[in-house]
């Protein structure tokens, strides 16, 4: 598996559609409900404030998914992991906890981070097994405020810290 930075044009397009995905993007928030556009993906790999990388399959160098430190806080040392797999040939492989595992570290050991946060939609199953896989710590519930096909949902609040992460 390779992380490899979002910093090409056919990248971002490749990822936006990923995020376009009504599949993908209804457990996210990068706000307003919608998914990132290929110019908001762009400004975000432009700021400090996110670190967005792509995961490959072990035996290739097609990416296959994203995954990103967002809200980077380097005076507070916090951030809020996400990630999606865009090629769902890809899903139940443990790839998406080892990018993550790998953009933990890199957040912990590169950035100085000294601790991660991350939430999943209580029904998304997928996001809660990686938090737990990787020894995120529930740390509440934030009621009612992610909608999906028009329900209001809970988002369970997971955090790790720096001294509690162990590379998968």
């Amino acid at each position: 598996m390779k992380l490899l930075p979002l910093d090409r044009p056919d990248l971002i397009e490749l990822v936006a559609g990923w995020l376009c995905e009504y599949d993908n993007h209804k457990w996210l928030d990068f706000g307003g409900g919608r998914p990132p556009t290929p110019v908001l993906l762009k400004t975000m790999t432009q700021r400090d404030t996110h670190v967005l990388r792509v995961f490959t399959a072990d035996d290739d160098t097609t990416p296959v998914g994203v995954v990103g430190l967002s809200d980077v806080d380097r005076h507070h040392k916090t951030a809020m992991v996400w990630a999606v797999v865009g090629d769902k040939s890809h899903v139940r492989r443990g790839l998406t906890t080892r990018a993550v595992s790998r953009v933990l570290t890199l957040g912990f050991r590169e950035l100085g981070l000294g601790a991660i946060q991350s939430w999943s939609v209580e029904p998304n199953q997928s996001g809660l097994e990686v938090t737990k896989r990787l020894n995120f710590r529930y740390i509440g519930r934030q009621r009612q405020c992610h909608y999906v096909d028009g329900h209001a949902l809970d988002r369970l609040l997971f955090d790790l810290l720096a001294s509690e992460h162990r590379e998968v």
